[in-house]
């Protein structure tokens, strides 16, 4: 899954100024240290995007088809659990005979274990993996490869390090402030829920955002009308994971079957849950895209881009691609300008909010 070829998963940045003319010197000056510096601990660095050893950073591998697109290595050694496991019970077991003990403690064996893991861990395989990155001039975007928590920061700290200035990312209230110049903490919360009053219901605006798109894709006939664009064709589809704060379980995750017309589902939007995760498909013009979408934080999962020719060479194959990727990010974004632009104007967001709570109401759930 990279952006070369199938489908990627990413998160998008926002790059709050041109990059530095000399972007590709500082990501050298901070290029991942040789693996024969590997001990212990763990190290990480940039490398070019030909490949995670690519160490050597110039002009020639840390740009392809005019856009820069670096990655930034990690490095480690692991011991396989159930190798260590195997080891430590063979020491434990032989020091049980040496001593004529029937049992050890609980010291003994984290000593024992400790032994182990500094003898074994010098023997084990460097593990690597990476977080690439790619620059969208056009878009003035950044898309990374970092879809967990863990990976946005260990991304945005050395991005930061590096270039000195931090990216933004491209999260529901950063995007609502950055596009719309709207405080999302100042929006009241909304029940989509004809049985629970406002008050009862959390703001979560990735999550009202995404219940919105699913409202719109079955009342409008799956046609969101875009200013000075044109319609874009929407359609949800499961699996489907619902959230509430509150009481009993936060998470329900419908799988199998027929997710969106289940009672199961009936029932979340009734109790007051909201669509935190689901497959979207965008239409516009000829083009189509998917992805599973994680509303909270504005991550594209598994995201097919509209296929491009065959008989394209590898550099322009990937210039259509960040070119489709580019279209689908403008696209979505236009269609949270849209949802916010009616859930910022109060009068007209009671109106939206009564016909959804009628929408949730009338389903027809099948058992």
């Amino acid at each position: 899954m990279s952006f070369e070829s199938g489908s990627i998963s990413c998160r998008a940045f926002f790059v709050p100024r041109d990059l530095p003319d000399n972007a590709v010197e500082l990501f050298a000056a901070h290029a991942a240290p040789p693996l024969d510096n590997l001990k212990d601990d763990p190290i990480q660095g940039w490398v070019g995007g030909r490949h995670l050893l690519d160490r050597r950073i110039t002009d020639e591998n840390a740009y392809y088809a005019g856009h820069l697109r670096l990655t930034l290595m990690q490095a480690e050694r692991k011991i396989p659990p159930a190798l260590l496991k195997a080891e430590q019970t063979m020491e434990e077991l032989a020091q049980l005979q040496a001593t004529g003990k029937q049992y050890l403690n609980r010291k003994e064996k984290s000593e024992i274990r400790q032994a182990v893991v500094e003898r074994l861990l010098p023997q084990m395989p460097p593990q690597l993996k990476g977080i690439t990155f790619v620059h969208s001039p056009a878009e003035r975007m950044i898309y990374a490869s970092c879809v967990s928590e863990k990976q946005l920061d260990a991304f945005q700290i050395h991005f930061a390090r590096t270039v000195g200035y931090a990216l933004i990312p491209a999260m529901p209230a950063d995007t609502a402030l950055r596009r719309k110049s709207l405080d999302v903490e100042e929006l009241a919360p909304s029940s989509f829920s004809p049985d629970l009053d406002d008050r009862e219901v959390s703001c979560v605006i990735g999550e009202d955002f995404l219940t919105w798109l699913w409202y719109m894709s079955e009342m409008e006939k799956g046609a969101i009308a875009l200013e000075d664009l044109g319609e874009v064709a929407v359609l949800i589809e499961g699996p489907l994971t619902f959230h509430m704060e509150g009481d009993g379980a936060h998470l329900t995750v419908l799988r199998k079957g027929s997710p969106l017309i289940s009672a199961e589902a009936k029932t979340a939007l009734l109790v007051g849950k909201k669509l935190r995760a689901a497959k979207l498909n965008m239409v516009f013009g000829e083009e189509a895209w998917s992805c599973t979408l994680d509303a909270e934080q504005f991550v594209f999962r598994g995201l097919k881009l509209p296929e491009t020719e065959e008989k394209l060479d590898p550099i322009s194959r990937f210039q259509e691609r960040l070119t489709k990727l580019d279209r689908f990010t403008d696209l979505f974004f236009r269609l949270y300008d849209e949802f916010l632009s009616r859930r910022s104007r109060a009068e007209e967001w009671r109106d939206e909010v009564q016909r959804i709570r009628k929408w949730v109401s009338d389903r027809q759930a099948a058992h």
